[in-house]
């Protein structure tokens, strides 16, 4: 591109703004009015009414009739505890017949108090909790390796989430410390709680809440960040809609609605 094409091209660009020759704009200045507007949403977001996060609750619920993902809304964690109690009781392993369950350490989690729910069913719950090293070190090798072994051998996997997106029925999910990702990978079923505040309308809140929350801003991105929208599915032989080929084949989202 010569000199005068470029010249030509940005002066059409202009034209279509509606912009004279001698208008110029700083993009620092447009990048800094659009942090502000971003930034305001930041109260409508996360102040929304009851009425207003039940209707986003509504919407992820229908989205996701169209991936095959089952959205449970329910009071509390206790009624939670008890429905995914039921759902290890009738549900049986892809592989084998022992069944057990892997559940991150996470303090909605540990709410839930799995174990207590399945005692009857004497179905271990393994927790990922990776014994301590010192600071800068990695946990003990044998420990990494227990907490694979179990990962690799559970049917069910129960996590939480950091946000859910309504209008996708998408959960996002930052990997931390004792919450890895195999969770919801490894196992056939992956069983996800989150609390009514958690779900959000789209990406673009999305964005908004990582780059100007305070809060999440504090912590930044981890090493990985996973966007689920329903269970693994794939459509490469034949155009046949396959569930479960690289991950789980069920997807079973509780929410903890508080009423």
């Amino acid at each position: 591109m010569t000199p005068n094409d470029q010249e030509r091209f940005i002066g059409n660009v202009r034209s279509a703004l509606r912009l004279s020759p001698n208008d110029t704009r700083c993009f620092q200045d447009l990048v800094a009015q659009a942090s502000d507007e971003y930034a305001a949403l930041i109260p409508r977001i996360k102040n929304r009414s009851d009425a207003e996060r039940l209707e986003l609750l509504d919407r992820l619920i229908e989205e996701g009739k169209t991936l095959n993902l089952e959205v449970i809304p329910l009071p509390d964690a206790e009624s939670v505890a008890s429905a995914i109690a039921q759902l290890v009781e009738e549900k049986e392993p892809e592989w084998g017949s022992t069944k057990s369950v892997v559940a991150w350490q996470h303090p909605l989690i540990e709410r839930l108090d799995l174990a207590k729910a399945m005692a009857g069913q004497k179905v271990p719950v393994y927790v990922t909790r990776l014994e301590h090293a010192p600071d800068g070190e990695l946990p003990p090798d044998a420990s990494r390796r227990r907490l694979r072994t179990q990962v690799i051998d559970s049917f069910i996997g129960v996590t939480s989430a950091d946000f859910c997106l309504a209008d996708t029925a998408t959960l996002v999910m930052k990997t931390r410390p004792n919450q890895p990702r195999s969770v919801s990978l490894v196992p056939s079923i992956h069983v996800a709680v989150i609390e009514l505040r958690q779900i959000i309308e789209n990406l673009g809140e999305l964005y908004t809440l990582l780059k100007y929350d305070p809060v999440a801003n504090a912590e930044g991105l981890t090493n990985c960040m996973t966007f689920i929208s329903g269970p693994s599915k794939t459509g490469d032989i034949e155009l046949v809609l396959i569930h479960g080929a690289h991950g789980p084949r069920e997807l079973h989202l509780y929410v903890i609605t508080g009423s």
